[in-house]
């Protein structure tokens, strides 16, 4: 366990949390847990270049980190993504459930695909692709956008692009193709690993 998983830990602890707080905001309205869930949204994000730059510097590689790292992330961004495709109109736009149901799809189907490839080749080769990053920036971007709206709404430039009808819409809409994009190409790399192994091919019948 080592300090760089401890720092992953504590992100993925402070990720009910801010679903508790948001959640109370919404339900009471009083501003302190907005704040409060604001905080803890900020300090997992933070977090999550410090436990990366601990484990680089300090050679903590490993592999739970290896998972956690990444599970910290997604958990992270599909609790807000979910939490936001629901009705908060008083306090929070709202995010499409199609943007949802295709994050979470494309989710489900790497997860499967992993599993899949795992059980047949024995190891999955992942290669990030740029497409991948982009849509997970742009979901963050999306879900803060939205978050700190309400805190923010008076700022420049915050109020110049608030003020634009064609603002959100048009983020959600690269988010949607970006994450699209991104989940086929991860198929596409799925199903080459499968097809070059000995495995895939025909197994001749004996006579």
């Amino acid at each position: 366990m080592t300090t760089a998983n401890k720092v992953t830990i504590l992100r993925i602890l402070l990720i009910p949390v801010f679903v508790t707080e948001i959640l109370t905001y919404v339900n009471t309205g009083h501003e302190v847990h907005y704040r409060i869930g604001i905080l803890c949204f900020a300090i997992a994000a933070i977090c999550d270049g410090v436990d990366g730059y601990i484990a680089r510097r300090y050679n903590q590689r490993s592999e739970l980190g290896a998972i956690l790292d990444p599970l910290a992330d997604k958990l992270l961004l599909v609790s807000a993504i979910v939490f936001l495709s629901f009705e908060h109109k008083s306090y929070f736009d709202t995010i499409p459930l199609w943007l949802t149901g295709t994050i979470i799809g494309r989710d489900i189907l790497l997860l499967a695909g992993v599993c899949v490839v795992q059980m047949t080749i024995g190891k999955v080769t992942v290669r990030p692709r740029f497409i991948g990053k982009l849509a997970t920036v742009l979901q963050m971007i999306l879900v803060l956008w939205i978050l700190l709206k309400r805190l923010l709404e008076d700022k420049w430039p915050w109020s110049v692009l608030a003020s634009s009808p064609h603002f959100l819409p048009g983020l959600t809409l690269a988010a949607g193709v970006a994450t699209g994009i991104a989940g086929l190409l991860y198929v596409w790399d799925g199903s080459r690993q499968l097809s070059a192994h000995p495995s895939s091919s025909p197994q001749e019948q004996s006579k």
